[in-house]
């Protein structure tokens, strides 16, 4: 069912991510814009962290950690369909590496926000600073290794045009994130508040749309929901095979070898052993033969041979 498919998770992620940033945009501007504490002199445009740091932190620190962590299930659960053949199957060691290794940035990039949400700009300036770090790194690092899985899955499922446009609109968050998260940098250094802001809203609101890209990657799960992968079905084989019960081929235990030999078996001893003892026990008509007297109908008796 579409309802409850596993599409849900990256969908569900993504909309509390936006609906956090629409929030406090209307929370800034309800307000009248204040310079909140945080603020540096001149600086006109609050940080996400600003208005984080206010009355809203206990809605910022809640609607983090649920993103993230429903964002995580999403990459387990994609490793585990394509483990399953729900989604399209790794061909390779090295791809599954790059998915565990993009499974365990996406978490310590999760781990970054929840902890930059609780470690604001305001009372630990430093800390909030690193985590902030971790956690745009963490999940540039994660999209880096799911586009190179993408990218070895493409080249071996050409016909899959899912993989396709996934690694294209990852890579794009790569680049743009990279570039992005530069010039805030660039602008933090250099005390351009207001731009560095600007900025920062810039790359909140561009991995909405990142974790929104992974709606597409589930969507092959929901037409293989009932269905069993390859690996599955030979697994099963294999333990019918192995366990001796036949069911390994249902047509052979049924209808095929078992019938054939009981027909083959019983019609030819029968017919042999049958044909055998009868020729031998004719003698005494051979018997005859060989003495010049005419077989006679009924059993030969001793008296009738000479």
């Amino acid at each position: 069912m579409w309802f409850i498919s596993y599409w849900f998770w990256p969908v569900f992620s993504s909309l509390v991510w936006l609906a956090m940033l629409i929030a406090m945009l209307v929370t800034w501007a309800s307000d009248g814009f204040p310079h909140y504490s945080p603020m540096d002199a001149g600086q006109t445009i609050a940080y996400i962290s600003d208005i984080g740091s206010s009355g809203f932190k206990p809605v910022f620190i809640a609607m983090s950690a649920v993103t993230v962590v429903s964002f995580d299930v999403a990459f387990i659960a994609e490793r585990w369909l394509r483990h399953t053949g729900r989604l399209t199957h790794n061909t390779s060691v090295w791809q599954k590496v790059y998915s565990g290794l993009s499974v365990v940035a996406a978490i310590v990039g999760a781990a970054g926000l929840i902890l930059l949400s609780i470690f604001d700009n305001k009372n630990h300036n430093k800390l909030h600073n690193i985590f902030l770090g971790v956690f745009i790194i963490g999940y540039i690092v994660s999209a880096i290794f799911i586009c190179w899985e993408y990218q070895r899955l493409g080249i071996h499922f050409r016909d899959q045009s899912i993989l396709r446009y996934s690694f294209w609109i990852k890579l794009a968050f790569i680049i743009l994130e990279v570039a992005l998260a530069i010039g805030f940098g660039v602008c933090s250094k250099t005390s351009k508040w207001n731009a560095a802001a600007v900025l920062e809203w810039t790359i909140a609101f561009i991995y909405f749309f990142y974790v929104l890209s992974f709606f597409i990657d589930f969507l092959p799960a929901v037409r293989t929901k009932h269905h069993q992968s390859h690996e599955t079905e030979m697994d099963m084989a294999t333990n019918r095979m192995e366990a001796g019960d036949g069911t390994a081929n249902d047509q052979s235990y049924f209808r095929g070898a078992p019938i054939a030999n009981g027909h083959t078996n019983g019609h030819t001893n029968g017919y042999t052993n049958g044909h055998s003892n009868g020729f031998a026990n004719g003698n005494g008509q051979l018997n005859g033969y060989a003495n010049g007297n005419k077989p006679v109908a009924g059993p030969l008796t001793p008296s009738q041979n000479f």
